[in-house]
């Protein structure tokens, strides 16, 4: 088995509060964001963005982010949930928020577009665990609302792909269950053709 091949075999999630710093920076983060950018990517439109949520800004955002359920919820609002929302980006050293900038175009479809930056997130993992990190990717209710989208310095026509969650692990990756090949791989057959 190849270093890469074991690389890809052993990468796990880790449960966001299990990630401490360090987190990658620097240089370290640079290598990792340029591999995250070596994706397919039909036509040469990078349509994807990276954001880098981490220290101030990430709990300025927290804060912004339980005013904004505050107003929501009025009296309703839970200390916990509170206390939620304020360290929702500062509950691994490091988020990286992966934003799909799909629009229409003539040739390439918005679709295969998205899938680029989907496969922008997954190679993001895969680096940041190449470089000895772990990684959470998840979306949570904040990708799909327009104020909260506006609070991450997202705009209303982008999509988020995900917010990886990045640190160093304070256990070791559990394992889960993985499907049996036999239930998700068939071989095609062709058609019968007169």
């Amino acid at each position: 088995m190849t270093e890469a091949t074991h690389l890809l075999a052993t990468r796990r999630s880790i449960p966001i509060p299990m990630l401490a710093e360090p987190a990658p920076s620097g240089e370290e983060l640079d290598r990792i964001l340029t591999i995250a950018a070596r994706v397919p990517d039909h036509g040469k439109l990078a349509p994807w963005r990276f954001i880098l949520y981490r220290g101030e800004a990430a709990a300025g955002i927290g804060r912004a982010l339980a005013k904004l359920v505050a107003s929501r919820e009025g009296e309703r609002m839970t200390e916990t949930r509170e206390r939620v929302e304020a360290g929702r980006f500062t509950r691994a050293p490091l988020v990286v928020g992966i934003v799909s900038t799909a629009t229409e175009h003539v040739k390439i479809p918005v679709w295969e577009q998205q899938l680029s930056g989907a496969a922008a997130a997954m190679n993001l993992v895969n680096a940041v665990h190449a470089h000895g990190y772990a990684a959470n990717w998840v979306t949570e209710w904040v990708a799909y609302d327009d104020e909260a989208k506006a609070i991450l310095g997202i705009a209303p026509e982008e999509r988020v792909v995900g917010f990886v969650h990045v640190g160093t692990p304070t256990e070791p990756p559990s394992e889960r269950p993985r499907p049996d090949l036999s239930s998700i791989v068939t071989e095609a057959v062709a058609p019968e053709v007169e």
